[in-house]
């Protein structure tokens, strides 16, 4: 019996074959764990179909860019005949393995580690201080933030649909159930309005919860809790309760997951009085930002991406590292146009930056990583340097947020400004899934260069 590599979820075309658990002649069994497959959204196990003898492992451990359906193993089953003529052709298919694309099929790179970019961790965080850093993915700054916070504070705990057993559906929560135990990571039924009235409950009675949606979409069944419940109790009972609470997960689009499943909740929460909204765009950031949210009175919606998961940045290892909330980042110092994006917008813009600078314009790029409560003095700083200001976002760009960052900026910078504010964002239809499309749908490289282009009559 051939062993393919399978694919693991819907947008998987390729795969890494992180480590065998078995080898050559090993006997297993129907279930058994064989292998450690990557996929475009967590590392995952791969079973043995059958009962039987491994035979043969055609695709080594540590290979990356797999096809799916590539075979991987043979397995020899009491009865069969092994087909050597196909083991020697699957062979022959190795190299091709080692050349295709594994880039999500959207206008995005990761850039990250490509442009040389400025990390700020704010103005509260002591300048002078050495961290020692690592290069991780974000996934795993997440992971690290809350295993720090939980070791720091017993009032953490942490809940949502498969956080526990199953390790997280991203693998953000991967190993916290074998630190912290079941009484500390809870795994919930699948009822987003149950389990986050159930955390509101908790914050309400002096607990700290991170609360998992499994990605925002699923938010939309417990908004009434989020908004009604969380963001407005602090108000309606004089100060008297408090909500602590962060509610974390993915947002936006991802790779052809469908409408449904590719929305943008930025303008939805910054809209709401009441909740904090964070969104980073990397993993330094997200570690920071996310262990100051664990800390902060109010309830937190925490924007992640999952197209960012698997970006890696260095990031700082101590359990002390924080990045305050409400400080945006200037990546990149410039004279000639302010970029601004957010989250997965940031990489978009990092991604038309050699082709900006080819036209001999140097932007300053700001992130702005914390959404509500919005740093305007850096925004209103840079645009007075600047002049020019071009937005860049994900969501819809009807009343979205990028109109009222528009709105603030030329409320207060309206003198300074030598062209009128233009704005990039998603267009106004449903999320479609066919990848062509898709990409239309999404804020493109060539659509931040036209807009750099006319904000400098280029």
């Amino acid at each position: 019996m051939k062993i393919t590599l399978p694919a693991l979820s819907p947008t998987m075309e390729t795969g890494n074959l992180v480590k065998w658990l078995v080898k050559e002649n090993d006997v297993v069994i129907s279930g058994q764990v064989l292998a450690e497959i990557e996929t475009d959204k967590a590392t995952m196990e791969l079973e043995s179909p059958d009962d039987g003898i491994i035979s043969k492992i055609i695709i080594p451990e540590n290979t990356e860019n797999i096809k799916v359906n590539s075979e991987i193993a043979i397995l020899k089953i009491e009865g069969e005949e092994e087909d050597d003529q196909n083991t020697t052709e699957t062979n022959n298919t190795k190299i091709e393995t080692e050349v295709v694309n594994t880039e999500p099929k959207i206008d995005v790179k990761p850039v990250l580690n490509e442009v040389k970019i400025n990390f700020s961790d704010g103005t509260d965080s002591d300048s002078s201080k050495k961290w020692t850093e690592k290069e991780m993915t974000m996934r795993e700054a997440l992971n690290m933030a809350i295993s720090e916070e939980m070791s720091l504070d017993k009032d953490v705990f942490l809940l949502g649909e498969e956080v526990a057993e199953y390790e997280g559906a991203y693998k953000i929560t991967q190993g916290l159930l074998d630190k912290f135990g079941k009484e500390r990571v809870l795994d919930t039924p699948i009822s987003e309005h149950g389990f986050t009235g159930l955390a509101i409950g908790a914050a309400m009675s002096g607990l700290k919860p991170i609360c998992e949606f499994m990605t925002f979409n699923f938010s939309m069944q417990a908004i009434d809790q989020v908004i009604n419940s969380a963001a407005k109790s602090l108000y309606m009972s004089g100060g008297e309760i408090n909500v602590p609470i962060v509610f974390r997960g993915p947002n936006g689009a991802a790779a052809r997951v469908g409408a449904q499943h590719s929305q943008c909740f930025i303008s939805w929460y910054s809209h709401i009085p009441g909740l904090i909204v964070v969104a980073p765009s990397n993993a330094r950031d997200a570690k920071g930002l996310l262990k100051s949210s664990i800390r902060n009175p109010n309830p937190i919606v925490f924007l992640e991406h999952e197209i960012l998961y698997n970006q890696k940045t260095l990031v700082p290892k101590e359990n002390d590292f924080t990045i305050p909330l409400g400080k945006a980042n200037i990546i990149n110092e410039g004279k000639d146009v302010t970029i601004i994006g957010f989250s997965m917008s940031i990489n978009r813009i990092l991604t038309a930056m050699p082709e900006i600078n080819k036209l001999g314009l140097n932007p300053e790029i700001i992130d702005l990583r914390t959404i509500k409560p919005l740093d305007e003095e850096a925004i209103y700083k840079s645009v007075k340097k600047t002049n020019r200001v071009v937005i860049v976002e994900d969501g819809w760009g009807n009343t979205s947020f990028g109109s009222h960052l528009s709105y603030l900026i030329q409320s207060n910078c309206f003198d300074h400004l030598d062209c009128e504010i233009i704005k990039v964002s998603g267009k106004d239809v449903p999320m479609p899934y066919a990848e062509n499309l898709e990409k239309l749908a999404l804020p493109s490289s060539d659509e931040i260069i036209e807009a750099v282009k006319k904000a400098t009559y280029k």
